[in-house]
């Protein structure tokens, strides 16, 4: 429940042969430190990335837990996508609002984050495929910076099972 099926450093890192091996046809992406920093910057190649996507295909969803729509909205506006925001991550409704927009089936879908209690179990309670991502940065909301640390033992665990499996 706690570990994603894949861990990355940067939503630039998910291409088309990933979400082909996997069958996913859609993303429901994260805005703050995944796709935006908390100063609301876009890092370089994130648009072109998004626009690549859509281009081979891959429908894509925003799903914040920010309650700020202006914020959430801006940024479905620059990578040309629909938008859910304070949508209550972990719990299953917004993942299932964010599929009812794609019209997929929640295993042709890729939730991805830079949040293990929020992204990652969401993903993994609905059957969705959970990306976690590194945060674009180290600066974070409170709340989140509390959580930080037991995210990052539970990385290690993860990284420690991958290690093993591939060893295997």
């Amino acid at each position: 429940m706690l570990y994603p099926k894949e861990y990355l450093n940067s939503v630039k890192d998910i291409n088309i042969e990933l979400l082909k091996k996997n069958n996913i046809k859609g993303l429901i992406l994260d805005v703050d430190n995944t796709l935006i920093n908390l100063d609301r910057v876009m890092p370089t190649g994130v648009a072109d990335w998004a626009k690549e996507m859509k281009k081979q295909g891959i429908k894509i969803c925003i799903l914040s837990n920010s309650n700020k729509m202006e914020k959430v909205g801006a940024v479905a506006k620059i990578i040309e996508v629909p938008y859910i925001f304070f949508g209550k991550k972990p719990l299953k409704s917004g993942f299932l609002r964010a599929r009812d927009i794609l019209k997929l089936k929640n295993e042709n879908i890729a939730v991805v984050g830079d949040q293990i209690f929020t992204d990652v179990i969401g993903a993994n309670r609905c059957k969705m495929f959970s990306i976690l991502v590194k945060p674009i940065e180290e600066k974070d909301y409170l709340i989140t910076r509390l959580k930080r640390p037991l995210e990052k033992f539970i990385i290690k665990m993860y990284e420690k099972k991958k290690r093993k499996e591939s060893l295997k």
